[in-house]
């Protein structure tokens, strides 16, 4: 068996389990499959990233697993679909007014509260041992949560 991350031409995503690849192209071929939201049968595979260790060993949980977040689970409208929609605009409107300033996120907001660099929002990564040290130093910061989108 093999599980496909499928996409309907409205871009709702949602799960397959097929024989094989050639299960899937024989589905789809005979319009089998519907998408669960919308029932539409223009259906393509999403991209997937693969299930993939880590240097130091660990395996990132399945997408069954407890605390995961599977977006093809909720329906078009629900709850969780209006988080995303809102998260979506709060990060796009971050990006819109913010500066980017990479891995050096830590350094600038340090900068700019110690009056070392201009006033100015910015947006970038920390470790979250940076983010405690931030917090700790009373630099005011506010972790954005990442989308399922982000993680591809």
């Amino acid at each position: 068996m093999i599980k496909f991350t499928l996409q309907c031409c409205n871009g709702h995503e949602f799960e397959g389990w097929f024989q094989n690849g050639g299960a899937y192209e024989a589905q789809v071929a005979s319009a089998q499959i519907a998408c669960p939201h919308c029932g539409s049968h223009s259906i393509d595979k999403a991209i997937m990233a693969p299930a993939v260790a880590r240097r130091d060993g660990a395996v990132p949980p399945p997408a069954g697993a407890p605390n995961a977040v599977r977006q093809e689970e909720e329906p078009a409208g629900g709850p969780l679909h209006a988080l995303h929609r809102r998260l979506r605009e709060l990060r796009d409107e971050i990006h819109s007014k913010a500066e980017y300033v990479g891995g050096r996120f830590a350094e600038e907001a340090r900068r700019i509260h110690f009056d070392e660099s201009p006033p100015r929002g910015i947006y970038g990564e920390a470790s979250s041992e940076e983010a405690r040290e931030l917090a700790e130093d009373g630099i005011p910061f506010l972790p954005v949560p990442r989308l399922p989108e982000d993680l591809n």
